[in-house]
């Protein structure tokens, strides 16, 4: 039937098979994903919490049900609550490190006029290196503490004896490593967040500011520039601080699994994969990192005020 202008309509009959070959096409490229997501994400997620209430040692089947005592039991674990004291020290200067040296790139390489994709892309590449490849160079070439390598090398040139980077606790050197390693390979994928916030930023807020008589660099900066990416900045914050309580492989890769310095994930991986093998205890600490992880999340976005509409 054709309608008072003359347009053919599509029949009821054709678009109910239209919907149908687009639904079916989006299953067709969206199951395999949700498939994988629900095998190898959700269903571990799952049946380790089912494992925090029961006994299973060297094996992921739960024997005895012993209810919250796992979680008792790692909640008054000295060497537990020490790791999570370790992630505080790497947390207290690995964020702060990360937010302002990533955002003085971004704004740094937002003000080139000339190759300003190379920059953005020689920044950026260390991020798709691997943490075991990085934490590899690290250790061996540049803080292997003897004097061939370059960190001890660039000391001998001022006088300054050999230091044993990663082995010393007294000072602890070992955080030098650390942290320098982790700010190398993730501070390309923040300044790109950042370069995103600055493009978003009107031209014309400059503009009014210059007409109003303030003055390019700090001023404008402080009123203009740190305001408008409120936004950026506070996910920046959230997704630092939650890798920084996922931080494992450079503790693991540089210095190994020693009860000076053992981040949250390096101990319960050495209670559920080490030589005993306690899965119920691993996957009830797991369950308390998450948690920890989210409350603190949304502490961040209740004080910054994130996600509100202003936004």
């Amino acid at each position: 039937m054709s309608s008072s202008t003359g347009v053919r309509r599509p029949s009821t009959g054709r678009r109910q098979k239209g919907i149908a070959g687009t639904t079916r096409s989006f299953w067709l490229f969206v199951g395999p994903f949700v498939i994988g997501l629900l095998i190898f994400s959700y269903l571990p997620i799952i049946w380790s919490l089912v494992l925090s209430f029961f006994e299973a040692y060297n094996t992921v089947t739960p024997s005895k049900f012993v209810g919250l005592q796992n979680y008792i039991d790692m909640l008054t674990d000295s060497n537990f609550v020490s790791s999570l004291g370790t992630f505080t020290i790497f947390a207290v200067f690995i964020v702060p490190l990360t937010f302002v040296m990533s955002l003085a790139l971004a704004l740094l390489v937002n003000q080139v006029k000339i190759a300003r994709a190379f920059f953005r892309s020689v920044f950026f590449l260390p991020t798709a290196c691997s943490y075991v490849v990085a934490c590899v160079i690290w250790r061996l070439s540049i803080f292997n503490g003897v004097r061939f390598g370059l960190a001890n090398t660039v000391l001998g040139w001022f006088g300054i004896d050999n230091i044993a980077w990663l082995s010393t606790v007294d000072p602890p050197w070992y955080w030098v490593p650390i942290i320098t390693v982790r700010l190398w390979l993730q501070l390309g994928f923040y300044m790109i967040l950042f370069i995103a916030g600055l493009q978003r930023i009107n031209p014309s807020l400059y503009e009014a500011a210059y007409v109003d008589g303030a003055k390019p660099g700090w001023q404008v900066f402080r009123y203009i520039t740190l305001p408008q990416l409120r936004a950026t900045s506070v996910s920046v914050l959230i997704l630092n601080l939650i890798a920084a309580y996922q931080a494992f492989d450079e503790f693991y890769n540089l210095i190994g699994n020693v009860n000076y310095a053992r981040p949250p994930l390096v101990y319960l991986y050495g209670i559920s994969l080490g030589s005993i093998q306690d899965l119920g205890h691993g996957s009830a600490g797991a369950l308390i990192l998450a948690v920890i992880i989210m409350l603190v999340t949304l502490l961040q976005t209740r004080v910054f005020g994130f996600g509100k509409a202003g936004d």
